[in-house]
């Protein structure tokens, strides 16, 4: 890269969170510790799941991929942006950069058909309980989770394609914390029209119809609710809905904010916050928000400790401590 405003740029400069270099230390302590809680909710979540098989239903199988794109997303992220509080340059080559927005379009379009097939299997579980196993069966369930997956990954490749069309002259610092999308877009020599059209038609697409899903869904759940004639039973079911809905709403709203709004390519300013609670506030609360309010991770957390605690004491036993 040379000094001429014309060069081609192959490298980045990450400007995102540097407006405060006082506080450098205290951001990268309290994004260290988020990204450690992160990632040992979300795959300790996976490990859980596939170790209890009375886990191994529909719900959870979604719940244990979901958790596994919340771990990919917060990896694609956080490790560049912590190294960055404390490096002198702050560089991300272009291959990196295409490699980190590529993982992490990869999990969010893998969340949003992901949470669009958990709120059907909960519209099934509770409208038509006595046809779920024929309504989603594993079979279902993984080809769901396949088709997720396959859509995922399809998603990311052609928003990439596209990005390594562009050529970047204009400059080669990125107000942001990650490489996204839209301020690559802003720093193109090249009119990125067909990128943002791509990104409306794919982006816009997956998003609309799955929240669609989603609140056709939750519609049906809520009206089965309220004609429950069991008060208990209503509670229940009502705040396990409410805390899925809540993550789901979370989710969304983040994402059409911040692709789907008019003029999103303009509002430089409004890319870090939104940035940030999709990318790392929402992978960090999941575990909390599908797995402290639900009885049965809970209790099988509980199993899972005491199965161990028993195999150590077996293995004392077994295998005294000689002086």
């Amino acid at each position: 890269m040379t000094g001429d405003n014309h060069s081609l740029t192959t490298e980045f400069i990450l400007t995102g969170f540097t407006d405060h270099p006082d506080l450098k230390t205290l951001l990268f302590v309290v994004f260290f510790a988020i990204y450690l809680i992160t990632m040992v909710g979300n795959l300790g979540l996976v490990a859980l799941i596939f170790m209890e098989r009375r886990l191994h239903t529909p719900m959870y199988i979604f719940l244990g991929n979901l958790a596994l794109m919340d771990s990919c997303c917060s990896c694609a992220i956080t490790p560049k942006m912590l190294q960055n509080f404390y490096s002198k340059d702050r560089m991300i080559s272009l291959y990196e950069c295409m490699a980190q927005f590529y993982f992490l379009c990869l999990a969010e379009g893998v969340d949003c058909f992901l949470l669009a097939a958990m709120a059907y299997d909960r519209y099934v579980a509770i409208c038509n309980p006595l046809q779920y196993h024929t309504l989603m069966s594993k079979q279902l369930c993984i080809q769901m989770i396949i088709g997720a997956y396959i859509a995922g990954n399809l998603q990311s490749t052609i928003h990439v394609v596209l990005l390594l069309r562009l050529t970047f002259c204009r400059s080669h610092q990125i107000n942001h914390f990650f490489c996204d999308v839209l301020p690559l877009y802003r720093l193109s020599c090249v009119d990125p029209y067909i990128n943002e059209l791509m990104l409306l038609i794919l982006s816009g697409s997956i998003q609309i119809s799955t929240v669609t899903i989603v609140l056709i869904s939750y519609y049906c759940i809520l009206f089965s609710i309220f004609k429950m004639k069991s008060k208990e039973g209503r509670g229940k079911t009502l705040s396990t809905c409410a805390s899925h809905f809540l993550s789901i709403s979370m989710f969304y709203g983040s994402l059409l904010f911040m692709y789907i709004r008019p003029h999103s390519l303009k509002e430089n300013d409004k890319d870090i916050p939104g940035a940030l609670f999709y990318s790392i506030v929402i992978p960090f609360l999941n575990p909390f928000i599908y797995s402290l309010r639900n009885k049965e991770v809970i209790n099988a957390m509980k199993r899972t400790m005491k199965k161990r605690k028993l195999h150590n004491i077996i293995k004392q036993i077994s295998f005294p401590v000689t002086n």
